[in-house]
């Protein structure tokens, strides 16, 4: 073979920390935190939390979820003949990822207020970007609390990826840290992207996690002017 050969880098499980001492606060997302640490005292009986994709919703779902013993439901597979037993467990977290039929949802949300239930909504922008069809639906949830979580800042942004590392056992210098946070798109998403691929190129190609190697895998990632680690202003 004329080819390098190249060790088979399987896909395998790697574990995720979703307790709350494990989540990173700073102050893009202490907003969020504090919301989830404020149940079940909270001034509605529901609440949102609104945030980027990968930016921590679901690790903040799951907290409140083994707080609460809430159920879970995607809005895409609301039915109005399963609300009533949606809300057997009391609390339900509720993530809103596609159209979904808006007469169940708001007869979710009468019937959360009506039996003093609770639920926690997440989305990735606010209702008024959900092209809402019932009036009655989106004056519901605009009054609901509601809480961003913001673009990441340095010192989350250190932490998130220095935990994805230690999450699969990778152990990486301050210097490729460095360089690798300088160079890279400034999102959670990203930072899990980028990740998963240097763990997955590793291990095909049984490298060294070094700076000259971290460089070739962000060359895959398209964001011209953070890959060139100059400023242009």
């Amino acid at each position: 073979m004329s080819q390098k050969s190249q060790q088979l880098a399987f896909d395998l499980p790697h574990r995720q920390a979703l307790g709350r001492d494990d989540f990173l606060v700073t102050a893009s997302n202490s907003a969020a935190v504090e919301l989830i640490d404020q149940w079940p005292n909270w001034p509605s009986f529901a609440a949102l939390i609104i945030g980027p994709p990968g930016s921590g919703k679901s690790h903040l779902t799951e907290v409140w979820r083994q707080k609460s013993q809430a159920g879970f439901v995607k809005a895409s597979a609301l039915e109005l003949p399963s609300v009533p037993e949606l809300l057997s467990s009391q609390t339900v977290a509720v993530e809103i990822d596609s159209e979904f039929d808006e007469r169940a949802f708001f007869h979710l949300l009468n019937l959360t207020r009506q039996q003093g239930c609770q639920l926690l909504l997440t989305a990735q922008s606010g209702p008024s970007n959900w092209h809402l069809k019932i009036p009655d639906v989106l004056s519901r949830l605009m009054a609901l609390p509601a809480v961003a979580i913001l673009a990441p800042d340095d010192e989350l942004l250190r932490g998130v990826v220095f935990k994805l590392f230690a999450d699969r056992q990778i152990p990486i210098d301050e210097a490729t840290l460095n360089y690798m946070l300088l160079r890279m798109p400034r999102s959670l998403q990203s930072a899990r992207d980028i990740v998963a691929a240097i763990d997955h190129q590793s291990l095909a190609k049984r490298a060294e996690i070094t700076k000259s190697f971290v460089a070739q895998v962000l060359s895959g990632f398209t964001n011209p002017d953070l890959l060139d680690g100059e400023n242009s202003d």
